[in-house]
């Protein structure tokens, strides 16, 4: 069974801006007041991006690759709101929101699920999220780790593939992430599905619920947004949490918040992604963390024994955002991403290999 991985997609601000039906373009930045500036720096670098795209644009060249490539189940942490709502939280410094007429652009990648539980889906408060729900469920896409109350952003979405199996997602956020306190979703009040700590009780929390919604064939996944949004080091916290829900029967850790790839990990056979990096954003011509290169994006293919939960195969797809459009990544920087990652994998044991087809491909450790 292969499930498709995608990090942080942000089509808001720049990106909603190119889009068939941009929204107001006012930004409540203390250095940029309209989301068009966005758009400029990113022509600065690259060259004039063309207005209005197609809703397909961002997505580029990933989307005839998903459909080469064929996954079970699509996968995407949606970092957005979607949302006419000009009130936005003000103890923020940064707010995303697209608007709902472009909608299109969500629905182009054909998501299965889309998980809510990070820092940007109340940028505009409660109405806004309630609007994005709203949007969501107007194209029948399922969203998870945010909701009305407690109990729907808590629960599961459950996705059907072939032969009875399903895959199961579960997501879930952290403070460490950006997520204010105070959006956490309570027994009365809308939010998000917010950890209280990485503690030991905490996972036996989050396996507990595994265990009751699990049956024979499913492949478990738990989202976790957590973590800063640049660096390469994972906090003690995180490896530990994750560990504990990986023996506890989920069978990948789908983890996401900084801009760039973090390490990987095969942990008891299954599979650990502690960081996915961006995806979709409006980030080009930002200065200030090109060491990162995060104009580098990866599309992550996990395919795992529905049996077992065990990983069989973990490919990733190299890609470069360049104005505002997913392309394939050139040979050089698909082997830049594998020396990256080869490196900062290697203290938990994993191995990447740039394959001939220009896909990077994740391997166990050598005794």
């Amino acid at each position: 069974m292969t499930v498709f991985l995608g990090g942080d997609v942000m089509t808001g601000r720049g990106v909603d801006q190119i889009l068939p039906h941009p929204g107001d373009p006012w930004l409540w930045e203390r250095h940029v007041r309209d989301a068009r500036t966005y758009v400029e720096l990113a022509e600065a670098v690259n060259g004039p991006i063309p207005r209005p795209v197609d809703a397909t644009w961002p997505w580029g060249e990933a989307l005839p690759l998903l459909d080469d490539i064929a996954p079970d189940a699509r996968v995407i942490n949606l970092e957005t709101s979607i949302t006419r709502c000009d009130e936005p939280d003000l103890s923020k410094a940064v707010h995303y929101r697209m608007s709902p007429a472009n909608i299109d652009c969500l629905t182009a990648i054909r998501p299965d699920v889309c998980v809510l539980a990070n820092n940007h889906v109340l940028d505009f408060g409660r109405p806004g999220l309630a609007e994005t729900l709203e949007a969501l469920g107007a194209v029948k896409i399922p969203a998870v780790g945010a909701g009305h109350d407690a109990s729907a952003a808590g629960r599961s979405t459950m996705i059907p593939v072939a032969a009875g199996c399903r895959v199961v997602v579960f997501a879930f956020g952290t403070r460490s992430s950006g997520i204010p306190r105070d959006w956490a979703a309570t027994a009365d009040r809308a939010g998000v599905n917010l950890l209280p700590e990485l503690s030991d009780a905490v996972a036996e929390t989050v396996v507990a619920r595994v265990r009751r919604v699990r049956r024979p064939g499913d492949v478990l996944v738990a989202s976790i947004h957590w973590g800063s949004n640049w660096g390469y080091e994972v906090p003690a916290d995180q490896v530990g949490f994750a560990h504990r829900l990986i023996d506890g029967g989920v069978d990948v850790v789908f983890g996401h918040s900084s801009h760039h790839p973090r390490p990987v990990e095969i942990h008891n056979g299954k599979l650990i992604l502690y960081g996915c990096g961006d995806l979709v954003d409006d980030y080009e011509g930002i200065s200030g963390y090109e060491e990162y290169r995060d104009d580098l994006r990866l599309l992550y293919f996990a395919s795992v024994d529905p049996d077992t939960g065990r990983l069989a195969r973990l490919r990733m797809a190299p890609m470069q955002a360049r104005r505002m459009r997913l392309h394939h990544a050139t040979r050089a920087d698909a082997e830049y991403l594998r020396d990256t990652l080869e490196r900062i994998s290697h203290p938990f044991g994993a191995r990447v290999e740039h394959a001939d087809d220009n896909m990077l491909h994740l391997l166990p450790a050598q005794p």
